[in-house]
């Protein structure tokens, strides 16, 4: 049947927040929250993605909405395997393609995962029903999505935040040099502005609504303008709804230890980065991905402790994807970084 194979290739993005799933041909063709809800009582998935995310602390107590993955690694496999398969046959649906016909796919991970981490999405994915699993180090993927040319020897620096890790890495010539992951990104963001809306306002707030804070007001760096919004919660106090104003500068307060330590870590690696490589990222810039590189101030925040110029790719939180999928067409360059496959 290897004459006939018509599954398009595949690549999928297994974020922490989010999956994106690209298919060779048509790009982008889903992108959900990485969210399951699942009924206790019968251990049946009810919803997957958005509709899921809906769900987060809204549901009864016999329906929990899980998230799959945390800090960019898979923390509960079953889960992981029944989304994955939900995506892949919802794609495969998009495509009119039948189940006989099972696609490669190229699955996105950090920089920093172990190999049982690896070995993990490799079954998790073979399972869901690829006939050949590739993977790709994120960020690599994001390189490729964001355009740049990796196959060359000068020095690229990627800075790719996402839900659960921070990845800065320096490539050049297909590979990565010198790469470091860290676990903060937006859902360490997140979780930054809960605790300081409780801390300061006594305001208890979830975890949709410290994301809606992050997107609208969020700050990394010092605005000319400050800018507002109103936040609703429950008071720690007197237990009731309450409303109450944020102000842009007051994230940048409960921001500012989380993205200290982003640019602290690309300063880390720009000091490990050998001098020719050196030259090169001073000249060329870096080239921030993904979705947590959003947060606005973040790029001149790292261009302020690193003096280089920072630019945030166009398409940041698809490029991973796009990666990860248009690396499928050069499998060639990947193989010296180990491409970790895996044949039914």
């Amino acid at each position: 049947m290897g004459m006939f194979n018509f599954a398009p290739d595949i690549g999928i993005d297994l974020g922490t927040a989010s999956i994106l799933v690209y298919v060779k041909g048509k790009g982008i063709v889903l992108e959900e929250p990485s969210v399951v809800a699942i009924d206790k009582n019968t251990n049946t998935v009810l919803a997957v993605g958005e509709e899921a995310r809906r769900m987060l602390g809204r549901t009864p107590g016999n329906i929990v909405a899980i998230r799959p993955l945390k800090d960019g690694v898979i923390s509960d496999y079953d889960v992981t395997e029944k989304m994955l398969k939900y995506f892949i046959s919802k794609v495969l649906g998009k495509t009119g393609l039948l189940s006989i016909f099972k696609p490669q796919i190229m699955v996105c991970v950090p920089s920093g995962v172990t190999e049982v981490e690896k070995r993990a999405v490799i079954d998790a994915t073979m399972e869901a029903g690829a006939r050949k699993v590739f993977l790709i180090e994120e960020p690599i993927a994001a390189a490729i999505g964001s355009g740049l040319d990796i196959s060359k020897p000068n020095g690229n620096m990627v800075v790719d935040i996402g839900g659960g890790t921070a990845d800065i890495a320096v490539i050049s010539l297909g590979g990565v040099v010198v790469s470091t992951s860290i676990k903060i990104a937006g859902d360490k963001f997140d979780e930054a502005i809960v605790k300081y809306m409780r801390k300061k306002h006594n305001l208890l707030i979830g975890e949709r609504t410290a994301e809606d804070i992050k997107m609208n007001i969020g700050t990394a760096f010092p605005r000319k303008d400050d800018v507002a919004m109103d936040v609703r919660g429950r008071n720690l106090v007197s237990g009731l709804p309450e409303n109450v104003a944020v102000s842009a500068r007051e994230t940048l307060e409960a921001l500012e230890e989380n993205v200290n330590q982003i640019a602290d870590a690309v300063h880390m690696v720009l000091e490990k980065t050998p001098p020719e490589l050196s030259a090169d990222i001073s000249d060329q810039g870096i080239i921030m991905t993904g979705g947590g590189s959003l947060l606005w101030g973040l790029d001149q925040l790292i261009s302020k402790r690193t003096g280089i110029n920072v630019s945030i790719a166009e398409n940041a939180i698809s490029c991973v994807a796009m990666g990860t999928g248009e690396a499928l067409n050069s499998l060639h360059l990947l193989k010296k970084t180990g491409g970790n496959s895996r044949k039914k």
